[in-house]
């Protein structure tokens, strides 16, 4: 297979992977970040202490990250049918990486806030603030850095899934490297596809690590105490 067949084929299984990674992402991202900020909040001595909501979020969330991305994509075929109407194709894929990037996203959420210097926390309930103020001014705001870096793993994971769920008709650059460099034995296309997704990876963890460290630059400089003026 020369370089212009492939070319096409490359655009379209790399716009489907954008695709399916794009959409778990953001949902992971909102519903993630939400499992895991509550996780703190009603653990003991959290400010929404509740033990058996702990208990029960804290199950769901453990039950989701310690299924195989394999045997979730296969579990969850009856609600991708009912979600987008069909089990194969990309759009089908996005839903299982949702689902399960969503409890993995929410760990690395609960690890970053409990981070935060509980300081901060007496200081702005000393001021007032409301549970909300609490999570938007101080624990949110201070873990961003952790927050970004804990998004950065969770997006190369999602590309890993999104290249397993390939092998099962999910679409994207998974599907091509079964359909053609396994299937065809097109193993110049095979190598091809390997570079792309490793140069992929190394992208989204080059651009995470950077803004991981303008984060934490910014958030350095807005911490350090006013210096005296002299005479």
């Amino acid at each position: 297979m020369t370089w212009d067949d492939m070319q096409p084929l490359l655009r379209t299984a790399t716009q489907e992977t954008f695709q399916m990674v794009g959409i778990a992402t953001l949902v992971a991202l909102v519903l993630g970040l939400a499992l895991g900020v509550l996780l703190v909040l009603t653990d003991k001595g959290g400010l929404l202490q509740n033990l058996a909501v702990n208990k029960v979020v804290g199950a769901v969330v453990n039950v989701g990250r310690s299924l195989p991305f394999v045997i979730l994509l296969v579990a969850l075929i009856p609600f991708t049918r009912w979600v987008v109407g069909t089990s194969i194709g990309w759009q089908a894929a996005t839903v299982p990486l949702a689902v399960g990037a969503i409890p993995f996203y929410a760990r690395l959420v609960e690890s970053a806030v409990r981070g935060v210097d509980g300081g901060l926390v007496e200081a702005v309930q000393a001021m007032g603030g409301s549970t909300w103020a609490v999570v938007r001014k101080a624990l949110l705001p201070e873990a961003l850095p952790a927050l970004v870096s804990a998004l950065t793993t969770t997006v190369i994971a999602l590309v890993g899934y999104s290249a397993m769920a390939g092998t099962v008709g999910g679409g994207g650059l998974g599907n091509l490297a079964i359909t053609y460099g396994y299937m065809r034995f097109e193993t110049g296309f095979m190598v091809v596809i390997v570079i792309e997704l490793v140069l992929l990876v190394t992208l989204v963890q080059l651009l995470g690590d950077f803004a991981v460290r303008r984060l934490s630059h910014r958030g350095a400089a807005r911490r350090l105490p006013a210096l005296p003026r002299r005479g």
